[in-house]
């Protein structure tokens, strides 16, 4: 089973938006990552968000390429400080692969608690647009099998 972990595009300001939704440069890196995902012919079983404007318009830019005739769903405990371990508890079921959008330090903290049991123990370091695959191996056991950032597409 694999896990894509994507943080939302880069936003607008606050005081630009106070909505926050994705600014013109992070539509455009995630479209890129999109496009590198769906020629990578990755798919995924379902797409989760926080449901905050700029993680959904995320999930549905990568979900087009991702998910075929499904709609993205909004997952309630992916804000940006909710507590990574009841979102965790069901690792272990999961069955099925799947690409959640949130934001930061959720799923920093995600990557750390699932790898690690240590949600303090930062593993990975996102930026906006980032998207990180883990693997898992069995109930206990998830890897990082790959790591992509949006800079990696500029001038490509």
């Amino acid at each position: 089973m694999k896990l894509y972990l994507a943080q939302h595009g880069n936003a607008v300001s606050r005081e630009e938006d106070p909505e926050r939704p994705l600014s013109d440069q992070g539509e455009q890196d995630v479209r890129s990552m999109a496009s590198r995902l769906g020629d990578a012919g990755i798919h995924v079983g379902r797409v989760w968000h926080s449901g905050k404007p700029r993680a959904v318009q995320t999930a549905e830019i990568l979900a087009k390429r991702v998910l075929a005739g499904r709609k993205i769903e909004f997952i309630k405990g992916l804000a940006p400080n909710d507590p990574v371990t009841e979102f965790a508890s069901d690792a272990d079921v999961w069955d099925q692969d799947t690409l959640v959008v949130g934001h930061l330090p959720f799923l920093s903290r995600l990557v750390s608690l699932l790898m690690v049991a240590d949600a303090e123990h930062e593993l990975v370091r996102f930026s906006p647009g980032c998207l990180v695959c883990l693997e898992r191996h069995d109930a206990d056991c998830w890897v990082i099998a790959w790591m992509l950032r949006p800079e990696l597409f500029h001038d490509v």
